[in-house]
């Protein structure tokens, strides 16, 4: 038997090998070496900071130095140093603050000061203390030299990484007169981050606005240059910015070299607080229809690059170029990837509507400029139709279309709506690929003889969002080319004599059509639409319009799409000769035939059967010859 015991659990520590830990999170943790700038620029950009807030309370502590941050590169020996002039570390700092994984000095620091009202608009970007381990991806060797501002003593940090470091003071002639230096030896497969080119690239692509300027010396004994001079374009006013200044900000970027069509520059405030700098680019961007459809907004934690993966717009607004700078947004311990958050769902929220409302903005206040830009982006904003159900009425009253009667004007909902007819109750568009011979097409005719406006819709993605179920003001989007056209509640036009009911010669002819090509479609009957033209062919009731079929069945996934139903004018003159031969005549069979090929390539197709099409044409021009 055993017994149980009332005595106390005993607690101990976790034990960990510190030197496969370490190897974990700075081989893990990051994805990118070239972060190990970012991180250690950032560090040094935060002890200016502390500074400059401890100086506030200690007089002793200002020097009069403006802050600086110094990069020296030195290819021969292998090394890159980054020095600041900013609060430094004593000995017992930089066994706290170095010797302990993930113990930030700067959240310390933010807890000490958060409720002090001297602290506001201090500009802190560490949080989690394993941002300076990620210089050991990259160097073998990481000395970092350091004096406390107001202190006579200075210390030496060193560690290789492997799980072990030293610490030590120093003379403090060998140490900056406040503030640290850090030193790295570089792994011989990271020498490349000594060229110039290269450290000057990563700088001002990931620490160029943060607000300390930054001075890059290529080599020990060369004159410093400053690479960014400390100030963010987008934290300054608008009226301190000139054109000239937002349009050489747009092209650094987004990499372009043409002229922004529209500036986006304003902070958020309330709940949260986020600053936007965002370009319409005047042109198309090379990428517009990369399959993969990715946006091109950074984003920016207090100035601090931070990634261009976070999809802050949807989709369809992918040609924007620019930032968002949030100073509350959550990181996760990588600084690489956010955290699922709600800040920056609301983030995403808030700059897709802002754009929008700029787009409607100068929809109204510069017409012309406005359709520069939907002739640019119209095609990729239409997208959000499709895929934003939450927008779609202000993504459709952005739209603009050519249609029927707008000759080479471009046209709004709200234009059409104005000039619709008498007991009109859809929104008539048809779908193509080529806009004149979508302009020519034998199904718009009965439309026009009635005088209705039809949208005419040549990008890819029309075929798709008018599928939706989408209205505007209570009216439904009808294809042109699907079901019955419905058109007896509108009167012709005044030049169009009203059509008569289909003789009983054409019915006849039409039930025998309808057999004869019963397996080619699925009906034959008298139509509305036309009033030029002997056929068309047009989409069931309740099938696909006859555009998206031809869209699905060129990627390969036309399988079991319904048959075309082929209509017939049943006023035209060789319909209704026809529908006066015998019914066995060999002429009827071939003319019902070519009716059919006449209709597939008045849509842009070609006959199912050339070889049979070009002999029963023979055949008939023979007879008319003959």
């Amino acid at each position: 038997m055993t017994t149980t015991t009332d005595a106390a659990p005993e607690t101990r520590s976790f034990e960990a090998d510190v030197a496969k830990l370490l190897h974990l999170m700075v081989h893990s943790v990051y994805s990118d070496k070239d972060v190990f700038l970012r991180e250690l620029v950032s560090n040094a950009a935060d002890a200016c900071e502390k500074l400059r807030y401890e100086a506030l309370s200690d007089a002793r502590l200002g020097s009069g130095e403006p802050p600086r941050i110094t990069i020296m590169l030195d290819p021969d020996a292998r090394q890159i140093s980054i020095e600041d002039n900013g609060i430094g570390m004593s000995e017992a700092d930089m066994v706290d603050a170095l010797g302990t994984i993930a113990r930030s000095g700067t959240k310390a620091f933010m807890d000490r000061i958060a409720a002090s009202q001297e602290a506001e608009g201090a500009q802190l970007i560490g949080q989690f203390g394993v941002g300076f381990y990620s210089a050991f991806m990259v160097a073998d060797r990481v000395v970092v030299l350091s004096r406390r501002a107001g202190t006579e003593t200075a210390a030496r940090w060193a560690s290789d990484g492997l799980g072990t470091y030293s610490v030590e003071q120093i003379d403090p002639v060998d140490a900056p007169a406040h503030g640290t230096r850090v030193l790295l030896h570089l792994k011989e497969s990271a020498s490349a981050y000594t060229e110039r080119y290269n450290a000057e690239r990563i700088i001002k692509a990931q620490s160029g606005h943060v607000p300390v300027p930054i001075v890059l010396r290529e080599k020990p004994d060369a004159e410093g240059e400053q690479i960014a001079d400390g100030a963010a374009l987008w934290t300054k006013p608008r009226s301190e910015i000139s054109k000239e200044d937002y349009t050489d900000f747009y092209r650094g970027v987004a990499g372009q070299f043409d002229e922004p069509a529209l500036t986006l520059h304003y902070r958020a405030e309330g709940l949260h607080e986020y600053s936007v700098l965002a370009f319409v680019p005047g042109m198309k961007p090379f990428d517009l229809f990369d399959p993969d459809r990715h946006g091109r907004m950074k984003l920016y934690v207090r100035r601090v690059f931070i990634t261009d993966e976070a999809q802050i717009l949807p989709r369809y607004l992918r040609f924007v170029r620019g930032l968002v700078d949030s100073g509350d947004l959550p990181l996760n311990v990588s600084r690489e990837m956010i955290q699922e958050s709600p800040v920056l769902a609301a983030i995403q929220k808030g700059v897709a509507n802002r754009v929008l409302s700029e787009l409607d903005k100068l929809s109204q206040s510069d017409p012309d400029g406005y359709l520069g830009f939907w002739q640019n982006f119209g095609a990729v904003l239409k997208e959000g139709l499709y895929e934003d159900y939450g927008r779609r009425e202000t993504l459709l009253g952005l739209a603009r279309f050519r249609t029927t009667t707008s000759g080479t004007e471009w046209r709004s909902l709200k234009d059409y709506a104005a000039s619709l007819k008498d007991n009109q109750t859809a929104i008539y568009y048809a779908t193509g690929s080529d806009f004149d011979r979508l302009a020519s097409s034998p199904q718009l005719e009965g439309f026009r003889a009635r005088g209705l406006e039809v949208l005419l819709l040549t990008d890819q993605v029309d075929s798709f969002w008018v599928t939706g179920g989408l209205d505007y003001e209570g009216k439904p989007f009808k294809s042109v080319t699907q079901g019955l056209a419905d058109l007896d509640l509108i009167a012709p036009s005044e030049s169009e004599t009203p059509a008569e009911p289909p003789s009983s010669e054409v019915g006849d002819f039409l039930a025998f059509a309808k057999d004869l090509l019963k397996d080619e479609v699925s009906d034959v009957r008298a139509s509305q639409r036309l009033t030029q033209s002997a056929a068309c062919l047009v989409a069931p009731e309740h099938g696909m319009d006859r555009q998206l079929e031809k869209l699905l069945a060129a990627s390969g996934q036309g399988a079991g799409l319904a048959k075309p139903v082929l209509e017939l004018n049943p006023h035209h003159d060789l319909v209704l000769k026809l529908g006066s031969l015998p019914a066995d005549a060999d002429l009827r069979t071939d003319a019902a035939w070519l009716l059919l090929d006449e209709a597939r390539i008045a849509d842009g197709e070609l006959p199912a059967d050339p070889r049979a099409f070009a002999a029963r044409l023979g055949k008939v021009l023979s007879r008319a010859l003959a």
